[in-house]
């Protein structure tokens, strides 16, 4: 092999695969490397026909291969794994799948977001939460637990379905810097859940299990609001989950709320803190905060759990707005109060101290 063909091997094995996250030549994607005088020849086998990052690949191999010596034209082809090649990769990936999110004692912060009602923008915190996180550098995936109100591949902007490999490994969409997962990727968005409990909790373990989710820092759960199967599932296998409990300064929202948060405690995990949404309203002439609500929900909820209030997020248009078009307030717009708080947010539950409670029997 010439110093150039090492070169160009050193180059390849540096470019990951965007779902995966190997290298491709680990993977054994680069089929072949061809050079006719200044021209190479990238050969590629993809995972999965019509692979929804195709483009990225070819994108990643043809930057990778600028700058070497002596080449000025690149191409890659690409073709599609044989089903024996798929089998054969996903065996080798088996063992290493996922960050064993379900198993105890692993090292993945699990931060489930819940609530006692709807309507509290639980799930605005869970994504611009994840969202933040990653900013900080962190390795963040989001598992979309409510399986019949599914609302974080539209607030995360994921339009695509994931690759399943096989049958017990899927692969999340990316989206922001954060790996995803929702029932929402697998159906319509019109399209109604009608399932009872033994088909959710099936889903649930697909989700936790197959799901590989590679090496995670955060794994941020959107919980459905109440107490209900999906929760009573999630605290039985997630055990080093800790819980974030949001709602709006209403009492009506903060009392339903303190009973999810006593079934965290009796289950063994900690109600890390309190997040109440929609406190003001800031006074785009005065700059004073307008109180849409009555009562001091989350300040009254982290005084009946012992818990901390971390954050008071403000009414902005341009959170709803950003839900609605996958835009997340602290992508889009940075320096606004609502991302601020966010980002104080992240810092807050990334310096809690972790630990995992002994369940009451």
């Amino acid at each position: 092999m010439t110093d150039q063909e090492q070169e160009i091997w050193r180059r390849l094995a540096e470019v990951t695969d965007p779902e995966l996250h190997r290298p491709l030549t680990e993977l054994g994607m680069v089929e072949s490397v061809q050079v006719n005088g200044q021209k190479v020849t990238v050969a590629v086998k993809l995972t999965t026909a019509g692979c929804p990052l195709k483009g990225r690949i070819e994108g990643d191999v043809t930057k990778a291969m600028a700058g070497v010596q002596g080449i000025a034209d690149v191409a890659v082809v690409t073709s599609v794994m044989t089903p024996e090649e798929r089998q054969k990769l996903t065996q080798e990936l088996r063992p290493v799948r996922h960050s064993s999110v379900t198993k105890e004692g692993s090292r993945v912060r699990v931060l489930i977001v819940g609530s006692g009602k709807g309507g509290v923008g639980k799930s605005t915190v869970a994504v611009n939460l994840a969202v933040a996180l990653a900013q900080l550098g962190r390795a963040v995936g989001v598992l979309d637990a409510d399986i019949y109100g599914f609302s974080v591949p539209r607030m995360i902007g994921v339009d695509r379905r994931p690759v399943v490999l096989s049958d017990d490994m899927i692969l999340p969409v990316e989206s922001l810097g954060v790996q995803v997962i929702s029932m929402g990727m697998l159906v319509d968005e019109g399209t109604p859940v009608m399932w009872r409990g033994p088909m959710l909790t099936k889903l649930l373990e697909q989700f936790m299990g197959d799901v590989m989710w590679g090496d995670l820092d955060y794994l941020v759960v959107d919980s459905p609001p109440g107490t209900g199967d999906v929760a009573i599932t999630l605290a039985q296998r997630l055990h080093q989950g800790q819980v974030l409990l949001v709602t709006t300064p209403q009492v009506a929202a903060s009392k339903v709320a303190v009973r999810v948060g006593e079934m965290a405690k009796k289950v063994g995990q900690r109600v890390l803190g309190v997040v109440e949404n929609m406190s003001y309203l800031r006074c785009p002439s005065c700059g004073e905060p307008t109180r849409l609500f009555s009562g001091e929900g989350g300040q009254e909820l982290a005084a009946a759990l012992g818990a901390p209030l971390l954050g008071k997020v403000p009414v902005e248009a341009a959170i709803s707005e950003g839900g609605d078009l996958g835009q997340p307030i602290v992508f889009t717009h940075p320096k606004s109060e609502s991302a601020a708080v966010f980002g104080l947010l992240a810092k807050a539950v990334d310096e809690a101290p972790w630990q995992v409670e002994t369940a009451v029997s």
